[in-house]
């Protein structure tokens, strides 16, 4: 087995982090995790940084249980109601093709939309439907989780910037998140797929994978705040990178506060992202 063994390899890595991390000009968090090993970049691992839309994935985790309890269907039809609209206007797709809302949308699409697409309103009615911000806490919570804390949706942070801050994710709950459902999943098979699927992109499609090797899967959920004179309060990705061994390497980059621009602050991720991925690839 491929395994980061020795306490100078885990050094080496968390030194490596922290010396990308100065570009930022802002906080970085950090954290990664790969079964059987003891692969460790942990920075800031215990922060509370604002993960923006990194949300969408626990809920989207929390619907897809509600799913298996019984109380929905994926392909049950839910009401996009008038009142669910974010004016003035939000990232969108689903509330740019139906601007006047008061349409059924499959809660599969609903999903898609909301975890691949990062839809402001469609992950504000996945909310709305799940039972609220406390709902989601509570079951996320229930699969031993710490550190994943959601207060506000969509709607009130597009109106109150400030509010972002109560909406935060520790890195290390991050990735025992993300290794929740990669290496022990409490979703049913057909339902883990269908997660898997609307979170993978092609790494250099994604901010973790973009200095990856071409074809590596990683199914990710980004983050990104708006820029205020020129401070991006968050910029984001947590992902499941799939190694050449067919195993799961989970990472989580937070990118709080940063007056580094952006092409600087994806290459952080992405740099990050290939460190560990390394770390995770070198025979020890």
């Amino acid at each position: 087995m491929l395994a980061l063994a020795t306490g100078s390899a885990q050094d080496s890595l968390r030194q490596q982090v922290r010396a990308i991390a100065t570009a930022a000009q802002g906080t970085v968090s950090t954290s990664c995790r790969l079964a059987g090993t003891s692969l460790n970049c942990d920075l800031n691992a215990h922060g509370h940084p604002p993960m923006q839309s990194v949300f969408k994935l626990p809920l989207g985790i929390a619907i897809l249980h509600q799913v298996e309890q019984g109380r929905f269907s994926l392909d049950q039809p839910i009401r996009f109601k008038p009142s669910d609209r974010i004016l003035p206007h939000a990232y969108s797709p689903l509330q740019d093709k139906y601007p006047e809302a008061d349409v059924d949308v499959p809660l599969r699409e609903l999903l898609r939309l909301s975890v691949s697409l990062s839809d402001n309103v469609a992950a504000d009615i996945l909310l709305r439907i799940a039972g609220g911000p406390a709902a989601v806490n509570r079951y996320i919570a229930s699969l031993g989780i710490r550190g994943f804390h959601l207060v506000d949706d969509e709607r009130a942070l597009h109106h109150k910037r400030d509010l972002q801050y109560r909406n935060w994710f520790q890195p290390a709950g991050a990735v025992q998140l993300l290794r929740v459902i990669g290496e022990n999943s409490p979703l049913n098979a057909a339902d883990t797929k269908f997660l898997s699927e609307i979170m993978t992109a092609p790494a250099e499609r994604t901010r973790l994978g973009a200095e990856l090797p071409a074809g590596t899967a990683v199914a990710h959920k980004t983050g990104s705040s708006d820029v205020d004179n020129g401070l991006a309060h968050a910029t984001n990705d947590i992902g499941l990178v799939t190694l050449p061994d067919g195993r799961k390497l989970a990472v989580a980059v937070f990118v709080t506060d940063s007056r580094a621009d952006e092409a600087t602050r994806m290459r952080i991720i992405a740099e990050i992202g290939k460190a560990a991925y390394q770390a995770a690839t070198r025979k020890p």
